[in-house]
Order: structure tokens, then sequence, then C-alpha cells
């Protein structure tokens, strides 16, 4: 925790999150930035940095190249607040960001985890041949709608992340999803967005990734970490390395609870959230959750400068 009175979460954000030229500003500013994609492109043989600040656009959007360059851009802003003093109370991330969550928590160290997020990437996007499965934004729709709606598509279709009290994600087959994004339309969601990914992530589809996951996970230690992390699966504190690894395979699977996670985090008395990676994603979400919450984000040098100004 910082010196000042607030009491703070930092958050961690997922795919979707990723735009060519994400972090180049901050590189410039912060030697720091450069050293973590240094020893990422070493560890993976990877041009990850020339994949961050220039692309192209269609290479950082493969889920084998975004996983890893969300999660060293995130843990290089998490290691600049950290050398400035500021720490959480609890970390939590959305999907992969769980991951950069673990590391800034000091449950996995960054090389294996660097090794372990890519591992991820490939068993997601290999889990079912592409077009096979896609996944959809419903915004506008309450939850029993949508649930209403999945459950009456031929073929599957599950929510796979509940984001907002009224934006929803659903994921499976694509006729399934097609078919629900039609009917959601029909019931009047504000908006319905098609999302670009490659597989039916967060569903029961991606069983055939569980086992290389568990594969890739035997050889990573996983420590008690030093942070209590809310976990994407139960919406729960958890500070148990055994915990940890059964919530990471079960993610592939399972929903994203993350109305719960920041209605949890914000009952248990912490106020302030920094958004630790690119993107204003989760501040919005955020923001739809519950407006009396602070959040800041880390995009760039002049929003790092805010943070730091602010909580040191």
């Amino acid at each position: 925790m910082t010196m000042g009175e607030n009491r703070i979460a930092f958050l961690f954000p997922g795919q979707g999150a990723q735009e060519v030229g994400m972090g180049s500003e901050l590189a410039e500013e912060y030697d720091i930035v450069n050293n973590f994609f240094e020893r990422a492109e070493k560890i993976l043989d990877l041009d990850l940095k020339r994949l961050c600040f220039e692309g192209p656009e269609y290479d950082l959007n493969l889920t084998e190249n975004t996983q890893p360059a969300l999660f060293v851009l995130s843990s290089a802003i998490n290691r600049i607040l950290n050398d400035n003093g500021i720490y959480p109370e609890l970390v939590a991330g959305h999907s992969l960001g769980e991951y950069s969550a673990l590391t800034a928590a000091g449950a996995i160290d960054f090389r294996s985890n660097l090794r372990l997020v890519r591992e991820r990437g490939r068993a997601m996007e290999e889990a079912l041949p592409a077009g096979l499965g896609s996944m959809a934004a419903i915004i506008g729709l309450d939850l029993a709608q949508v649930e209403n709606i999945c459950s009456h598509v031929n073929g599957v279709c599950e929510i796979a992340n509940f984001n907002t009290p009224n934006q929803f994600v659903i994921s499976g087959e694509k006729e399934a999803v097609s078919s629900a994004v039609e009917r959601c339309k029909k019931e009047d969601a504000r908006k319905v967005i098609d999302l670009p990914v490659s597989g039916p992530f967060h569903s029961s589809l991606m069983e055939p990734a569980v086992g290389r996951l568990e594969e890739a996970l035997a050889d990573v230690e996983i420590k008690d970490p030093d942070i209590p992390l809310v976990a994407n699966v139960s919406a729960q504190k958890t500070s148990d390395s055994a915990e940890i690894k059964e919530n990471l395979l079960r993610q592939l699977t399972s929903s994203i609870r993350w109305v719960e996670t920041i209605e949890n985090i914000a009952d248990w008395g912490i106020d302030t959230f920094v958004e630790v990676g690119p993107g204003r994603v989760l501040k919005g979400l955020l923001l739809r959750i519950d407006r009396s919450l602070t959040c800041y984000n880390t995009r760039n040098p002049q929003e790092l400068e805010e943070v730091l100004e602010e909580l040191t």
C-alpha cells in the first residue's frame, strides 16, 4: 500500500486492450519498459517490441502474440508503479490479465509466466479449427434475457463474460452465436458487436485446451502470492497456490465473473483502482458497475504521471 489513505487494487487487462503503438511512448520515457521487452524477446525469440509499437495489426491480434504482448507491457508498468512505492492491497485481471496479476502478486515469476501465456495463447487458438467458433458482445439486455436466448438456440452458446450488469459476452459455435445475435437484436439490444477473436474463449468448447495448459502448468512453480488475487472463476480472494492453479485451468472453460469481482472488491473497502496496462476497457466497465469508484489508467507517460502524483 502507499503512504496515502487510498486503498488500492490493481486491475490487469486482457485481450481486446491491445492496439498497435501500445507502450511506445512509455518506452521513450522509461528504460524499464525497453528492458522488459528485451528480456521477453530473448525468452521467446519473438520480436514483441516491434509487434506492439509498429504492428502489423493482424500479427498483434493473433492470440499467441497478443497474450505475451499484453503480459509484458502490463508487467513493465506494474514495475514502474512498484518502483515508485505504489503497491496494491488486491490484484485482479480480466481473463489473460489474471496471469499478469499473478506475476505482480509474486505467485509466478516473469520468465515462467511469459512462456506460459504464449503456450496458453497457442492452446486457445488451436482448441477448435479456425472459423468454427466465435464470440459477440451484447450490450443493453439484462442477464435473464441473455441467458434465455442462449438456452434456446441450437448448438453451444454460453455466457463467457459478465462484464457489467447489462454487458455480456457470448461464446460458442459460430452458427449458435449468430443465431443468438439475431435474437438479441430482435429483443432490442442497444448494441451487438462481433468480437475479432480466433475462438470461442471461456466456453465449454475450450475443453481441448485444458490438457495442454495443464501440461504447461506442470513445469511452472506457483507460489502463494504476496498479495491476494481475486479470481475470475470465483470472484473471491485467494492466496493459495494450489487453488490458483486449479482456477487457471477452470478459467479456460468458465465465465469471467467481472461484475462480482468489482462489487466484492468495493465491498471489502477498496475505492481506488489502477488499470495496469494498455487501453481503458476495464475503467469503462468499472464505471458502469459502480460510478462512485475511482480508476486511473496507465496507457502513456501523462496518465502514469497522474497516478504517481495522486497515489504517492
